[in-house]
């Protein structure tokens, strides 16, 4: 991002498409429906930083069973607004040997980054890789994969806020916004 002035433009003429209270429920009724399928399975969860730090500081204390945590550092944007080649910073550990692995990221865009995420995890020797995102982006063709678990559908716009930024601003944000069109 250039100036704070940029980034107070951006939003400014942004569409708030999600208020903080529907986030906020999403993120309830995501947990609830992680716990009843994972509680018995004592799942790694794996968050997708940076995106989904806010979606995963939200998400986990609402989780009730046991679980162990790490992260991983996979990124397809940068700070750009379209997708280029997936560059890895942080990969799984062996932590996910013969185990049951929750994967938390902000969105499901194109669907090729969590494709690679759960290919990665798998081919590692997981059990399981189940993938939970804030939201899924309807892209009105069909993803490589889908995730087990989403929070909120969102329109084939340029989101950010509660995790997913702008030029690598206003993650922060406690609702989402649309760059209008």
């Amino acid at each position: 991002m250039g100036s704070p002035e940029e980034a107070w433009n951006i939003l400014n003429a942004a569409e708030q498409i999600c208020p903080a209270a529907v986030v906020s429920a999403a993120v309830e009724r995501l947990a609830t429906e992680i716990t009843a399928a994972l509680s018995d399975k004592s799942p790694l969860v794996l968050s997708v930083m940076g995106g989904a730090v806010v979606f995963t500081g939200q998400i986990l204390p609402r989780l009730h069973f046991p679980l162990d945590f790490d992260y991983i550092h996979v990124s397809r944007y940068g700070n750009d607004l379209h997708g280029k080649q997936l560059d890895w910073k942080v990969f799984p550990g062996e932590n996910v040997q013969g185990r049951t692995v929750l994967v938390l990221d902000d969105i499901l865009d194109e669907g090729h980054t969590m494709a690679a995420i759960r290919e990665k995890v798998l081919g590692l020797g997981a059990a399981a890789c189940y993938c939970a995102v804030f939201a899924d982006k309807d892209i009105g063709r069909t993803k490589p994969m889908y995730a087990d678990f989403v929070g909120l559908t969102l329109p084939n716009r340029y989101v950010f806020g509660f995790g997913m930024d702008v030029r690598g601003a206003w993650r922060n944000l406690p609702a989402i916004y649309a760059i209008k069109d």
